[in-house]
């Protein structure tokens, strides 16, 4: 018989600053073990599939955050990504913009394309042409704008936005993720921004493009 598969999770996990959850100490680079009961909320070494659910357990201001393994015996949560394990590994510390960008390739990998205008769950928007424009509505939508002055935006507090054309601009609610890209004259990468609307001085609603110091600044933009 052959020898049952270990179930093995990529995770997000938050901590306080001293980088502890719930009073017990954590470390980059080591592994842990819960040797009773596994409940989700309850018992066992708790992290998030979804990088941006850590933000309802530890907020963005004094806290921290990490990549981390989960595996052996699992249970999961109902009402988000959320999953209680036996064994926990903390890989790497990450960054908000790091999450930030973490969150669209999770919501990237498992979205549904739907055209220019996502409005599925899990939806995905494309445009590709120059001054495109991709909108993502549902939940965990994810909206990508690739042209020259293409234009995203995230209208669900769990959506992404991300325009990786040259002078992109991203706009979306409080809550959800833009991520943006600049580029020089030959369309080389200088600089990769990533943020939460509504926390650090991004407005809900409001267009955003980065600057030739790869700083977000809000500019006009074509849609009401």
């Amino acid at each position: 018989m052959a020898p049952a598969v270990e179930n093995i999770v990529t995770a997000f996990k938050g901590f306080d600053a001293q980088l502890r959850c719930r009073g017990y100490q954590y470390e980059v680079g080591k592994t842990y073990e819960h040797a009773g009961k596994i409940e989700a909320c309850a018992s066992g070494f708790h992290a998030c599939e979804h990088p941006l659910d850590v933000f309802g357990y530890y907020a963005p201001a004094s806290n921290r955050y990490a990549e981390v393994t989960l595996s052996g015996e699992m249970d999961g949560n109902d009402s988000d990504t959320k999953i209680a394990a036996a064994r926990i590994t903390i890989n790497v510390e990450l960054s908000i913009s790091d999450l930030v960008r973490r969150a669209w390739d999770y919501v990237w990998s498992r979205a549904t394309i739907e055209g220019e205008t996502a409005t599925g769950n899990c939806g995905a928007a494309s445009a590709t042409g120059d001054s495109g424009a991709a909108s993502a509505t549902g939940d965990s939508g994810a909206a990508s704008a690739t042209g020259y002055r293409g234009a995203a935006s995230a209208m669900h507090a769990t959506a992404t936005a991300h325009a990786s054309g040259r002078y992109g601009r991203v706009r979306g609610v409080a809550g959800s993720a833009l991520h943006l890209d600049r580029r020089d004259d030959d369309g080389a990468i200088t600089h990769v921004w990533a943020g939460i609307v509504g926390r650090e001085g991004i407005t809900p609603m409001t267009w955003y493009s980065l600057d030739e110091s790869g700083h977000p600044v809000e500019v006009a933009g074509s849609e009401s």
